[in-house]
């Protein structure tokens, strides 16, 4: 996820200070997906659940990305895409369509993570958080296509 981050910063980083926000934002949040998935060889030899506060930051961070391109860069995107012409009005709509199927599943993760998640909770954790990155990774790709539709032809207003 961060090698495709790497990318996406090299072909639309500079373009406009709102793309190099949310660009950070998901760095950050895929720093945090790793640290709870634990993917270091500390945290792999410890074997615990993180804990809540680092849920929680985990959730807030994951929300506000979610925000930023639905409330932000999405809207914007469509909005160039229908003066750009019906063909990539209908792309970016397809794409935007299948990007909100993710925002659900972050929805639901946050609702059972965010704050004193139960033990019952808990249990499925390991497999949750490993569907949300599923999920995380396919919504950054669709991310970035929507954001090749769209700079293709021009930029952003």
């Amino acid at each position: 996820m961060l090698e495709n981050i790497n990318k996406a910063r090299e072909e639309w980083g500079g373009t406009l200070n709102v793309i190099d926000s949310w660009l950070a934002k998901r760095q950050k949040l895929v720093v945090l997906y790793c640290q709870l998935a634990g993917t270091s060889p500390a945290q792999q030899k410890k074997r615990e659940l993180p804990s809540q506060k680092e849920m929680t930051i985990f959730c807030q961070t994951l929300l506000e990305y979610a925000s930023t391109g639905h409330f932000g860069i999405y809207e914007q995107i469509i909005l160039k895409c229908k003066l750009d012409g019906k063909e990539n009005l209908k792309i970016a709509q397809e794409l935007y369509s299948r990007i909100t199927t993710t925002t659900d599943t972050a929805l639901n993760f946050n609702d059972k993570y965010s704050e004193n998640a139960t033990d019952a909770a808990l249990l499925d954790f390991d497999k949750d958080l490993s569907e949300l990155g599923q999920l995380m990774e396919e919504r950054f790709e669709r991310e970035d296509q929507l954001l090749s539709v769209v700079m293709l032809h021009n930029t952003l207003a």
